[in-house]
């Protein structure tokens, strides 16, 4: 193989010399790609086979469950239960977290994943991806993992990442040193390097948000958008609108060209005041990466990787970006609780 080629197993291996490891990390890393390949080779077949369409019911988050996201959890379950290195898994689409089977070895590992993030565009043949993190487990011994492992704050995590199923896959991930990205070639099934040392621009022209909600946002956010698209930001001229409705793919193109991605928290349903993504499952990794890239991510009132969960399944808002354009958003939400 061409000496200049990485392949995303290469790295891997690069990384555990560099920092001493003894290779638990890197095989559950190197299963996760797996999962991965499996889920994009699935999601490349859409249309050809029965994987399309909704399966009939409701997940916890309430959301139609749809065929691809059942095939996705099943494969990024069964590809880390055995291994060896993971003591407990929460998943999006479970209610409970997930146990190791009782005839599987436990790690110190613990992952939480949304393995179709972006579902209900499936149909329509838009970007969807997967998204997961990890930590190191709490609870002492070598034996089932607890929720309270499940239940730490962002800044603990060990890596975190992100796969974009699209024109091409693409697996961005950190470990703390860095980002970097990585592209499926489906002629030799290997994960190549493409987006070497991620950085986020400091500052963006583009902004990414539902205007559709605008009447159910608070006085600040409101307020916010209405100044990136005048001249008086700082950019002196508009912010561009680009709105996918995919997370991972709306938080990928921020991530290369800088910006904001905002989901606030708005005044439609009571039964969610703190907005609508998941701490553990989507805010928490997208905010590790995006900080490991330069950005900012917050809740608008803090950084994200400082909230403590306190259930498996907790909603926050997300204000996730470039680092000048993310506080100055915070400025912006000072007047939210302003009548």
């Amino acid at each position: 193989m061409n000496e200049n080629i990485i392949t995303i197993e290469r790295h891997i291996l690069e990384e555990q010399r560099r920092y001493g490891g003894r290779g638990d990390f890197s095989s559950l890393l190197s299963q996760i790609v797996l999962a991965a390949k499996v889920v994009s080779a699935q999601v490349g077949q859409a249309g050809l086979v029965d994987i399309l369409g909704a399966v009939g019911n409701k997940n916890i988050q309430e959301e139609d469950v749809q065929k691809l996201d059942v095939f996705s959890n099943e494969i990024f379950i069964n590809a880390l239960n055995y291994i060896g290195r993971v003591c407990v898994m929460a998943s999006e689409e479970e209610k409970d977290i997930i146990l190791i089977p009782e005839q599987y070895p436990k790690g110190e590992y613990v992952v939480m994943f949304d393995p179709l993030d972006g579902s209900s565009n499936i149909d329509a043949n838009i970007s969807i991806g997967t998204i997961f993190s990890i930590f190191r487990r709490k609870t002492k011994g070598n034996g089932d993992g607890a929720i309270e492992d499940c239940l730490q704050p962002g800044y603990a995590q060990y890596g975190a990442g992100y796969v974009i199923y699209s024109t091409s896959t693409i697996f961005v991930y950190s470990t703390g040193a860095g980002v970097n990205g990585f592209t499926l070639d489906p002629s030799v099934g290997e994960f190549v390097l493409s987006y070497p040392d991620i950085k986020i621009p400091e500052r963006g022209s583009i902004y990414s948000i539902n205007e559709g909600y605008y009447n159910y946002w608070k006085r600040g956010t409101r307020e916010y958008i209405d100044y990136l698209k005048s001249e008086r930001n700082h950019n002196k001229k508009p912010y561009s609108l680009r709105y996918i409705g995919s997370l991972v793919a709306d938080f990928h193109r921020t991530l290369l060209y800088g910006g904001i991605f905002l989901y606030p928290e708005d005044l439609r349903d009571p039964k969610r005041p703190a907005g609508k993504l998941r701490l553990l499952y989507e805010a928490n990794p997208l905010a590790y990466v995006v900080e490991q890239a330069g950005g900012s991510a917050s809740t608008g009132y803090q950084r994200i990787l400082n909230v403590v969960p306190s259930e498996i399944h907790q909603r926050v808002p997300l204000i996730i970006g470039s680092r000048l354009d993310v506080e100055e958003y915070e400025e912006f939400a000072k007047r939210n609780n302003i009548e």
